[in-house]
């Protein structure tokens, strides 16, 4: 039995477009693409699809973008306006804050394609990254067209991951989901506390110095000075941050106790200085040369700043 293409109604706003629905994508070819600004996996897929809605908008294809927020911060309008301005996003954008259309797809993933014909049919779906030259060769066929794959390169957080050398997973580190806390004292839920540091991490163990709140999806500096170590084995280091006092809050990375040269991220100097402006994930380190397992450590200058969680590359 077929499954059309629900009704795209429930949007909080529309970015880029007046609200769509089926109506008015009846005869295009349509790929909706669920996705959250603080997704690393969503990140490195975007400048593939933005690439196919560039190429292929003359052929008939429309690209749908579904912002459904998966931290409480990601459901301001405004972030979401400013992820779609830095990754150059032109197509449609519906505001997916109450999981309306999440819902009415019976979705589960950040991100999560959806192939939709010119009768309204949704003919394939794919999650996750990967599988970029199979998806676009089945748009193609909905088009009718046949052409090479388009030629794609991400820069900084949007660059492929090095899968052959990541060996630490996400980790969030509110209570809710958190998980490889290693401060001697162990955690206190919605409990200002004064944590330390261990002696060692072992590979994956994250830790908490200074006075922090641990909530059920985000730990809170409660004064200046806090950190957050990490020991982990990947290219790239990302942290998802968001400043919970509605300013700006300078931090510093070290690399095994110094100051990380050319292997800064691109949210950071050579020195690891950095500013937490706006909630999204922040790129900290990208390892330059050989990758292999390392401490990092984040030092917030002032008090407020909200850790949601680590990914990496």
């Amino acid at each position: 039995m077929a499954v059309h293409l629900p009704p795209l109604t429930g949007a909080a706003e529309w970015l880029n477009s007046e609200p769509l629905g089926p109506a008015d994508l009846r005869g295009r070819v349509v790929l909706v693409n669920f996705w959250t600004l603080t997704c690393i996996n969503w990140l490195r897929q975007e400048p593939y699809v933005r690439a196919w809605s560039q190429a292929y908008r003359d052929d008939g294809l429309v690209v749908v973008g579904v912002h459904t927020p998966e931290f409480s911060f990601e459901h301001d309008v405004d972030g979401v306006r400013r992820a779609v301005a830095a990754r150059s996003i032109d197509y449609p954008v519906a505001v997916d804050n109450d999981y309306t259309i999440w819902r009415a797809f019976g979705n589960q993933y950040w991100p999560a394609l959806y192939f939709v014909d010119t009768d309204g049919v949704i003919r394939d779906e794919h999650f996750g990254e990967g599988r970029y030259e199979q998806s676009e060769r089945v748009f193609q066929q909905l088009l009718g067209v046949e052409r090479d794959p388009v030629r794609v390169k991400g820069l900084g957080p949007e660059a492929e991951a090095d899968w052959g050398e990541l060996r630490t997973p996400e980790t969030y580190l509110g209570f809710s989901r958190g998980e490889h806390f290693a401060s001697p004292n162990g955690p206190a839920l919605d409990e200002r506390r004064a944590y330390e540091l261990p002696e060692s991490l072992r590979l994956n163990q994250w830790a908490l110095a200074g006075e922090w709140t641990i909530g059920s999806e985000n730990v809170v500096a409660d004064r200046a000075g806090g950190s957050i170590a990490f020991r982990f084995h990947a290219r790239d280091a990302h942290l998802v941050l968001a400043p919970g006092t509605g300013r700006s809050i300078p931090f510093r990375i070290l690399l095994d106790g110094e100051a990380p040269g050319p292997s800064h991220g691109v949210d950071v100097d050579e020195a690891g200085n950095g500013v937490l402006q706006d909630g999204r994930l922040y790129q900290l380190v990208r390892q330059d040369g050989a990758v292999r397992e390392r401490t990092l450590e984040v030092t917030f200058g002032e008090p407020g700043a909200q850790a949601y969680a680590f990914t990496f590359g």
